[in-house]
């Protein structure tokens, strides 16, 4: 009996935030444990302007190193293919060393464009914290103060879409501040559900989204935001979260970069994207950990 009671009591600790009346009784005095922001105004490190040139900038970068597996995309969009001509034969000339290696295309990482193009790199790894299983770090570069240094990725639930066994045991939900939901599980049935509505999504060769960051290499290295830990008082906060909604002239051959998705596709909304932005300057090695416990467990 005390077993089941012991088991009882640790299935609560871990449900008992999805109760509304239990929220309502706790919102005062549970302040440290919920994100609290009096105006969504103040959740804006950044200009929403910066989130997407930054988001452009590297997404740009990743489809033009990966140009060569882009024709079926492109030869939609002869337009848009003359633009990135452009600016791939701009980089070709600035990178270039000698007439032999003009024709070919030097294809980076991931993680070497995200360097060569905003100055640093981030990784997961084991956290410096006790217990804390995975962190994201600050691995190459230094990365200055007021800088999109990573992304919160998975499905996106509007209110009262269902959620709940998805949930289950799930630390990875993030809530924004209207209530939208993102399920940032990169296992299980939530890994499923991404899966399965990415592909729901996509347009012939068109990606709505990108499904990589649900394996250890993503074709986005920003999409790691989920393992990003809340500070203690040891480890002070030095990124914050700030919600982003993809505006309608978001670029359409830069989606597949996009580490989510909504649940329900009949409704016209803009996707709502979480990015973390530093507080401070970060130094290569550092450790990053936001300012808010947003993650509902």
């Amino acid at each position: 009996e005390v077993a089941m009671l012991r088991e009882l009591r640790r299935r609560w600790r871990s449900y008992k935030y999805r109760f509304v009346p239990w929220l309502a009784l706790n919102l005062r005095r549970q302040r440290r444990t919920l994100r609290y922001v009096p105006e969504s105004s103040q959740d804006k490190i950044i200009a929403d302007e910066d989130v997407f040139e930054t988001l452009l900038k590297i997404f740009k970068a990743l489809f033009i190193n990966d140009f060569s597996r882009q024709a079926d995309i492109l030869a939609l969009l002869p337009g848009v293919k003359c633009q990135y001509l452009e600016l791939l034969t701009m980089e070709q000339k600035q990178s270039k060393v000698n007439s032999c290696n003009h024709q070919s295309q030097h294809v980076f990482s991931p993680e070497e464009v995200l360097f060569n193009t905003l100055g640093f790199t981030v990784s997961r790894d084991r956290s410096s914290l006790v217990s804390a299983g995975t962190g994201v770090f600050v691995t190459k570069g230094f990365v200055p103060k007021g800088t999109v240094v990573s992304m919160y990725p998975g499905t996106v639930y509007r209110k009262h879409e269902p959620i709940f066994f998805q949930s289950l045991g799930n630390p990875f939900i993030f809530r924004c501040i209207d209530g939208v939901l993102i399920d940032g599980n990169d296992k299980g049935l939530s890994r499923s559900v991404y899966r399965s509505c990415s592909r729901r999504d996509q347009l012939g060769p068109f990606q709505m989204s990108d499904e990589s960051w649900l394996t250890a290499t993503p074709q986005n290295p920003l999409a790691v935001g989920q393992y990003v830990n809340n500070c203690s008082h040891e480890k002070a906060a030095n990124v914050c979260y700030q919600e982003f909604d993809i505006p309608g002239h978001f670029p359409v051959e830069l989606k597949q970069y996009l580490p989510n998705i909504v649940y329900s596709h009949d409704i016209e909304s803009h996707l709502r994207c979480v990015v973390l932005v530093t507080l401070r300057d970060i130094k290569q090695g550092e450790e990053l950990f936001s300012n808010y416990y947003t993650v509902v467990s």
